[in-house]
């Protein structure tokens, strides 16, 4: 049985009413208010006048730590805020980042990048700050719009576009008072004395190179206000443990293993037994590694376990879903053309839903109350019964969808576009692993293949979307195992890659395990590294395509690794 926990992430509803008197108490939100007023009067005016501007400030504690084969490398934390801004000039359906063709295209359709503001609310301070991120933005919108348009009075072979530049949204006041500061929640040397626990494990093994486990801890604190009267001050927290250890094979080849573990903050880790039970895990596989055969090219039938068919829906579909990319001339737009076509099988139903912190009990990193546009969050289905629905759309509107379902991400100074949130792949008719693995050995012997190959850890993957490349993904499997058709043992075996195209490979899936599993990453896109989950049940997929991973060949080394270090007391 599937159990489906949803925790709304917030109660904006019921805080809008309170918002008002409690933000006028926050002094960085005053002077924001001020200085954006001051400048919006002052550039509504110009020649060429400003429609829009926003700020957005990220103001962040981070503590960090690392330790290596039981003792201490790094300890540290640090604070700091980072403005970003936009300004807009035209009007909201014709402005500065309007789409241009690849000819026309030049390095300044861009913004000026992010500023660091001072951590102190000294008013003069910020102002100056302010000041001179709006007018490097007004100049840099300035160059924009002059170039859109003179593309635009160029061109005259094609249609004039119907499709406005940005959306028209409703005005959003939301408040969250400040947190607690990071160094009271963070127990640094409680949390030290962990991992180096943690990573003196690595010791016991003398043929690991590398045995380091971290943690970072961050608190954020979000402001995002517009011209359009959007006030937005939100807070979260994230915690990471990092867990990476490598081995050298048989023929000199590097071999690394990774674990990550998420949480809001430290103390919802798993336990010391449970952390310490996956390092030997760990430990375990890369002594096998250490020997295992290498793979060669191989297509045929395989199985993707659940965090394996999370990452390839990721990076197969979920970036070409992202809405802004039907707006750009180079992309491949794979699904343009294909909204209310069947893209999936007709079990399956994909939601992107950023307001889930959690499922099946796991939490989930790709949640926020409200996206970095100042749009409240919601669950978006993109596919129902295989059939394509929508996309995530940020405020650039596309043909027949002129709204944000708030999913404009973006990181820390960065610009947002459409991105992926909560990721979840659900199925109408999912089986057990004992049915697909009796699949698989069928497919195999239908197609001839003396094995088939279960994917069951993956550390990530990439993707290409754009029609001047090869519009193929790529994920890089940690643990693979072949299948046996003739029944003997499976076997582990090491440096493959699984690749592919999108299309080809969404006509192979067959059929989906009746589990569900979830990857927690960091995905880099245009609007930089944003966290996210993927949750899927298993896959058999009738063919796949894999290639050979590149070799971390290292010469070898000339001092045996000492064999007796002991943890530091």
């Amino acid at each position: 049985m599937i159990r489906k926990i949803i925790k709304p992430l917030g109660l904006g509803l019921l805080l809008v009413h309170l918002s008002l008197p409690l933000l006028a108490q926050d002094s960085l939100m005053t002077i924001l208010q001020g200085e954006l007023q001051r400048s919006f009067e002052a550039l509504k005016k110009a020649p060429v006048p400003a429609y829009y501007i926003d700020y957005r400030v990220d103001d962040v504690e981070h503590a960090q730590l690392k330790t290596s084969f039981g003792s201490l490398v790094r300890s540290g934390s640090d604070k700091s805020r980072v403005l970003v801004s936009r300004v807009k000039v035209g009007t909201y359906q014709f402005d500065n980042t309007h789409p241009l063709s690849i000819d026309d295209m030049d390095d300044f359709r861009g913004g000026s990048g992010p500023s660091d503001l001072t951590y102190e609310n000294n008013p003069v301070a910020v102002r100056m700050a302010l000041w001179s991120t709006t007018q490097s933005e007004y100049k840099q919108a300035l160059r924009g719009f002059k170039a859109a348009r003179q593309a635009k009075e160029r061109i005259t072979s094609q249609p004039p576009s119907t499709t406005d530049d940005f959306s028209q949204e409703q005005p959003t006041t939301y408040y969250e008072p400040p947190q607690p500061s990071l160094a009271s929640r963070f127990e640094t040397a409680v949390w030290t004395e962990k991992l180096k626990k943690y990573s003196a494990l690595f010791l016991k093994n003398t043929d690991l190179l590398e045995g380091d486990v971290s943690l970072q801890f961050t608190s954020q604190r979000k402001y995002f206000l517009t011209t359009e009267n959007t006030h937005i001050v939100q807070n979260n927290t994230s915690a990471y443990i990092y867990v990476n250890s490598s081995v050298r094979a048989t023929d000199g080849d590097i071999i690394p293993l990774h674990i990550s573990y998420y949480a809001v903050t430290p103390a919802g880790f798993p336990s010391d037994e449970k952390i310490m039970s996956d390092i030997e895990k760990m430990i375990a596989t890369l002594e096998k590694l250490k020997t295992a055969p290498l793979a060669e090219p191989y297509s045929g039938p395989a199985i993707l376990l659940a965090p394996a068919a999370g990452v390839f829906f990721h990076e197969i579909f979920g970036h070409r879903v992202e809405g802004h990319r039907m707006k750009k001339e180079y992309d491949g737009h794979t699904f343009k053309a294909k909204i209310n076509e069947y893209v999936l099988p007709k079990t399956l139903q994909v939601y992107f839903d950023p307001t889930l912190s959690e499922i099946d009990g796991k939490p989930l990193n790709g949640g926020f109350k409200y996206d970095d546009e100042g749009i409240k969050s919601q669950r978006v289905t993109v596919v129902d019964k295989g059939m394509l629905k929508t996309f995530l759309m940020s405020r650039t509107p596309l043909e027949n969808l002129s709204h944000s379902n708030g999913h404009g991400r973006a990181s820390l100074g960065m610009e947002p576009v459409s991105r992926q949130s909560n990721l979840i792949v659900e199925t109408t008719k999912g089986v057990s692993m004992d049915e697909l693995r009796k699949m698989l050995v069928k497919e195999c012997k239908r197609q001839g293949k003396p094995y088939g190959y279960l994917f069951r850890d993956v550390v990530g993957g990439f993707t290409i979307t754009d029609r001047y490349n090869p519009n193929a993904f790529n994920i890089f499997p940690t643990v693979v195992y072949r299948i046996y058709a003739d029944g003997r043992a499976d076997e582990l075996v090491r440096g493959v890659d699984l690749i592919g195209t999108p299309l080809a490979m969404f006509a192979e899936i067959q059929a989906t395990g009746n589990d569900r599993d979830t990857f927690i990453g960091f995905c880099g896109a245009e609007s930089g590294y944003v966290p996210v989950s993927a949750a899927s049940p298993s896959l058999f997929v009738r063919r796949i395509e894999t290639q050979k991973k590149p070799k971390q060949h290292q010469e070898a080394t000339l001092l045996a690794r000492p064999g007796t270090i002991q943890p530091h007391p």
